[in-house]
């Protein structure tokens, strides 16, 4: 069996379509087809349907998907191994959106200074998600935003910051109340669905502060730029990526005690690449600890 259909198969499941996971793979639409096609041939049976416009797996693509996805790691481990003088094989990282561009590049640099021969598969992804795949044995570790539900026994996780909830808004507006700029200007929500849009949802309940909401939206870069260009003000992760670059921000603390919203590595005990994970989360502590904040 060709190992490129199977990844065929998972790309097209995980896109939801196969002109996405044709470009995905950099791929003509007809070639991603012909490959899923040869794949079905051998296996005798259907392995996708259409719902829609999109794509996803038959009874029969569901019962064989993760065992494809281990395939295909085993093949990255051997091609990491037989490449890799020091063996230490492939460490499979997730990472939650927000954090792919400000946490990893840092850590990723000091890991790759003590282990220069490691490899590393990086699976972005939704903190609730990346915690699902650690615990199912598919990622080695995982830097996410705290779960909300309880850590297996075969997991283990370990606080790395701990960002407090502040009021984000243009700087010309610093030195204003908190709650009177929640009361009256313009609100951009922080998506709902994720844990730091909870955090602030639940705030302003508890506050009896009803804004007048804008916009709803996930990315807390995308947020920032936003109100860099005057269209409202936000609730915030108190996220250092947001004070770096550039934009006319003011961040306004809460009075009292904020809630806070914590980031984390969870890593599987049982991992084959558990050193390397410990390893990374040594690196990622000291990257946090190290990490200016704002005054």
């Amino acid at each position: 069996m060709n190992i490129e259909y199977l990844q065929s198969f998972v790309a097209v499941v995980d896109a939801g379509s196969l002109a996405e996971a044709a470009r995905r793979l950099d791929l003509t639409p007809p070639a991603m087809a012909a490959r899923i096609k040869a794949l079905e041939d051998q296996l005798g049976t259907s392995l996708l349907q259409r719902a829609g416009r999109a794509v996803r797996p038959t009874e029969a693509g569901l019962k064989i998907l993760e065992r494809a996805r281990g395939l295909l790691r085993d093949v990255r481990d051997l091609h990491a191994i037989a490449q890799d003088t020091s063996r230490l094989g492939e460490l499979r990282l997730g990472v939650f959106v927000s954090a792919l561009t400000s946490v990893l590049p840092p850590v990723l640099k000091r890991l790759y200074e003590a282990y220069p021969a490691m490899s590393v598969f990086v699976a972005p992804g939704a903190s609730v998600e990346l915690c699902r795949r650690v615990s199912a044995g598919e990622l080695d570790a995982a830097i996410v935003v705290e779960p909300q539900f309880a850590i297996p026994k075969t997991c283990e996780w370990q606080v790395l910051t701990e960002e407090p909830l502040v009021v984000v808004a243009h700087a010309s507006m610093a030195g204003r109340d908190p709650h009177e700029l929640l009361r009256e200007e313009p609100f951009i929500r922080y998506d709902r669905s994720v844990v730091g849009g909870q955090l602030a949802d639940r705030y302003l309940r508890d506050q009896d502060i009803h804004p007048r909401q804008r916009l709803e939206i996930d990315g807390l870069l995308a947020i920032a730029a936003l109100i860099d260009h005057g269209l409202g003000v936000s609730l915030l992760p108190d996220w250092p990526a947001m004070w770096s670059g550039g934009m006319a921000l003011a961040r306004i603390p809460l009075p009292g005690r904020a809630p806070v919203r914590r980031i984390g590595l969870i890593r599987g005990l049982q991992s084959p690449h558990a050193a390397l994970s410990e390893a990374l989360l040594n690196e990622a502590r000291s990257i946090f600890s190290e990490a200016p904040r704002p005054d």
